[in-house]
């Protein structure tokens, strides 16, 4: 029926079950019992738990199980045993089988009534036990299982759950094992997690660095191109203003020897004859007026180059402001406009842009990342144009939020791409001319400045970008992006 010897004192783990003592054929008549097969097996699935990385193993308690024919009785003496004590319940057994557990509660609750003993006490435990116990098989993923347990176990916890393997009895695992197994498995993950997350951001960073020189690397050829043209006119300007400068110093010293002899009393009038018909010659030659306004011009032209060289080292400056902070506030047709100065050498003899640009309030912002959506904007406006184009640029202001409208009528995008338009790495651009991050990194700027992004496109028509940034921009910018 059942061995209280054994089940009270054998609640062995499974690293104890390798070691167990196997009963001798000859000195005990129950070598056949549940337990000796028990051990037995348990002794080869501890080699093929360490080979295939069982989990549930590990949580198993080989405790003798009940016969369900044992007593009321006889089982209270077993629930009463000291080496009993960690044990909710107790399996019982038919034929190797679980058919059901009796748990330590229900037995209180059943003898705190009057009579109890002697009412139920000889009679056998499958009258009483629970018949749908928590059941886990051997194989079982350590995740699936607690989920099941989770799942079926009721609140107050009064039972163990039992361990099986092909459905034949193995032993008991405690719940709580299970879930602190379960929590170190999670805690363990949430750690891998957090290293996947970090080396993801750090990936993003380089991803979005990548971009950012390829950028810079558009932006720079363009700069070069447009400080060329008026560095060139500066420098000739220069030279020409030296030639004339060498001229008007050959006067000046000619009238500085002319005066020289008029006040040297020593000079003779032949001299000073001389030295005025020399200065005669070169007032006939040199016209010292024109000189004059020429230079004067000259200056003027060169001062506007100057200027423009400038303005250009500003608009850099200012498309950049790698100093911004992300509550700066800061109007948007401010960035609008920088943006296309730094991509006038790429829309320029090739793009007519007219804007619209409404009178805006500030929007708190990251300038930097905003500048670098637009020109990310008006440079694909320009490659998708085969043919001179038009690029229309509109802003407004309605409903608590700032409203910037791109359209182009270039050749227009298909209708299979444009729903992948935003993806990272995704890119219709010759090898080498797109890296395929310009648009899913505008993107994601313009999420996280609190707004939204939308496109629609005809083939062969065009393509207009909607963006649309509420006045209250969210706070929580991420400043990997600046």
């Amino acid at each position: 029926m059942f061995h209280t010897s054994q089940l009270g004192q054998d609640v062995l783990t499974p690293s104890h079950a390798i070691n167990a003592v196997v009963p001798d054929a000859t000195d005990s008549p129950d070598f056949l019992n549940p337990d000796y097969a028990r051990v037995l097996a348990l002794r080869g699935l501890v080699h093929n738990a360490k080979k295939s990385g069982q989990d549930i193993f590990t949580l198993i308690h080989p405790i003798s199980a009940v016969e369900p024919d044992c007593t009321v009785m006889e089982v209270a003496e077993l629930f009463l045993n000291p080496n009993n004590s960690k044990l909710l319940s107790l399996p019982v057994v038919e034929n190797g089988i679980p058919i059901g557990v009796m748990s330590r509660y229900r037995f209180m609750d059943m003898y705190l009534k009057q009579y109890a003993r002697e009412l139920h006490g000889k009679r056998p435990i499958r009258l009483y036990l629970n018949d749908k116990p928590l059941l886990i098989e051997l194989d079982q993923p350590l995740a699936e299982a607690a989920h099941h347990i989770t799942q079926n176990m009721q609140f107050p916890l009064t039972e163990d759950f039992i361990v099986t393997r092909h459905g034949k009895y193995l032993g008991v695992g405690f719940v709580m094992d299970l879930l602190k197994e379960m929590e170190f498995r999670m805690r363990a993950h949430a750690d891998e997690l957090n290293k996947a997350y970090s080396s993801l951001k750090s990936s993003q960073l380089a991803l979005v660095q990548s971009e950012k020189m390829a950028s810079l690397g558009q932006m720079v050829a363009g700069i070069a191109h447009e400080i060329n043209t008026p560095l060139g006119y500066v420098q000739n300007n220069v030279a020409i203003g030296q030639e004339l400068f060498m001229q008007v110093r050959t006067m000046i010293v000619g009238y500085e020897a002319l005066v020289d002899n008029l006040l040297n009393e020593q000079a003779s009038e032949v001299e000073i004859a001389a030295q005025m018909q020399y200065i005669s010659q070169l007032r006939a030659e040199l016209n010292a007026q024109e000189m004059l306004v020429d230079m004067q011009g000259l200056m003027t032209d060169s001062l506007y180059g100057i200027d423009q060289i400038s303005e250009l080292v500003m608009n850099l400056k200012d498309f950049s402001r790698m100093d911004a902070a992300a509550t700066e506030a800061f109007n948007i047709n401010d960035c609008i406009l920088s943006a296309l100065k730094i991509g006038r050498n790429v829309l320029k003899n090739k793009v007519d842009v007219t804007t619209l640009l409404d009178e805006l309030p500030k929007i708190k912002c990251v300038p930097s990342q905003l500048n670098q959506v637009f020109l990310n904007l008006f440079t694909n406006a320009a490659q998708a144009m085969d043919t001179h184009g038009t690029l229309m640029i509109k802003t407004w202001y309605a409903d608590d939020a700032i409203h910037i409208s791109i359209a182009d009528n270039g050749k227009g995008i298909p209708a299979d791409i444009l729903t992948r338009i935003f993806d990272p790495f995704f890119t219709t651009k010759p090898v080498g001319e797109g890296t395929g991050l310009g648009l899913a990194i505008s993107h994601q700027i313009i999420q996280q400045h609190g707004g939204d992004i939308q496109v629609t496109s005809t083939l062969g028509e065009g393509t207009c970008f909607q963006i649309h940034l509420p006045l209250a921009v969210a706070t929580a910018i991420s400043p990997t992006l600046n």
